[in-house]
């Protein structure tokens, strides 16, 4: 006999509920450090899964300003070239080479560092007004960084950079694609997500009820922008070569083709986004440049048939807090009740 739903919204989640999604996380940690070193799968497979990874870590984090705060931002990949390059550059010629693979995580988050103070130099012009102009700065924003980029001969210019050693591994990715959704997750439930959430909803009236929305607007671009950096980061040191094309507006339609592909204002639809378009773009690479027409194309179709995407504004429950499960289930019970004293 089933429990009703009066006193199961009254029950607050049991250690069971709460310890089965970090037991998940270390299986999966054991399977990312295992597999590569017993050849359980074969090194493209491993490049593939590690390039899920970044994308996932670039879609979630764009889903951030353009799904759950309703903004639309599409030089994201401007961002990942800051990461790219500031990280590779403190590899190369920062930290000493006995540092060894111990000076990578401080080059992950100096890559993600600089793209957030590129954030925050874009944000505060952008946000003065409302509408689609935060779309034209960063447009202006990709192309700038990718101009500046080959005009930098200490950089390698239009020849790109490398000398990187690879320090990205399926652990490594792993690791930084699973404190990204953690952290983003985090904080989409946190009060200040929450104003990110009500400027989607109704800026004007989010204003009103105190929500500096400006500055919540600045923290969620800030935060996107690191994350895009640290993305940057591992995928220079997976190719162990970064070229300015690298980073182009293609690659910014690439991750907003994700975004929109998975679902809009949610995590569990950046995974799927990222999962599903990286691997139909390995599946068709035997038609060659054909199938970057594919990308676009796609990004279309699923503006006309589904704007919200696969999984829009839906959350599988992994990433919804225990806290917050709970209570939706007491709202759900509480408009049934409400819903029965009327039919009464």
């Amino acid at each position: 006999m089933g429990v009703p739903i009066g006193i199961e919204s009254r029950r607050a989640p049991g250690w069971a509920g709460r310890l089965w999604a970090p037991a998940l996380a270390v299986l999966g940690y054991g399977f990312a450090v295992a597999a590569p070193r017993y050849g359980l799968i074969n090194p493209y497979i491993e490049y593939v899964l590690m390039l899920i990874g970044i994308n996932m870590i670039l879609t979630v984090s764009l889903n951030l300003v353009n799904g759950f705060m309703g903004e639309f931002a599409v030089g994201h990949a401007g961002f990942m070239a800051v990461g790219a390059y500031v990280s590779s550059i403190l590899s190369v010629r920062v930290f000493p080479a006995a540092w060894g693979v111990y000076g990578f995580p401080l080059a992950l988050v100096g890559g993600g560092i600089g793209a957030g103070i590129v954030a925050l130099l874009v944000a505060f012009p952008s946000f003065r007004t409302r509408g689609d102009y935060l779309a034209i700065v960063t447009l202006a924003l990709n192309m700038i960084v990718k101009s500046v980029i080959e005009n930098i001969e200490a950089i390698g210019g239009p020849r790109g950079f490398f000398g990187m050693e690879r320090f990205t591994n399926l652990p490594w990715v792993y690791v930084v694609t699973l404190l990204t959704l953690w952290t983003i997750r985090n904080f989409v439930f946190s009060n200040y997500g929450r104003g990110v959430l009500s400027i989607r909803e109704d800026e004007v009236a989010a204003e009103l009820v105190g929500v500096n929305t400006r500055q919540v607007k600045v923290q969620a671009f800030i935060i996107a922008a690191f994350f895009a950096g640290v993305a940057g980061g591992l995928f220079a040191h997976l190719l162990q070569y970064i070229h300015p094309r690298n980073f182009d507006i293609v690659r910014s339609t690439e991750i907003l083709i994700m975004v929109y592909l998975g679902g809009i204002g949610s995590i569990t639809g950046s995974i799927l986004g990222a999962s599903i378009f990286t691997v139909l773009l390995e599946a068709l690479r035997f038609m060659g440049v054909w199938r970057m027409v594919l990308a676009p194309l796609m990004l279309v179709v699923m503006m006309v048939l589904r704007p919200t995407g696969i999984m829009g504004l839906k959350e599988f429950s992994l990433f919804v807090p225990p806290e917050e499960r709970l209570s939706r289930i007491r709202a759900r019970a509480g408009k049934g009740e409400a819903a029965g004293a009327a039919r009464n």
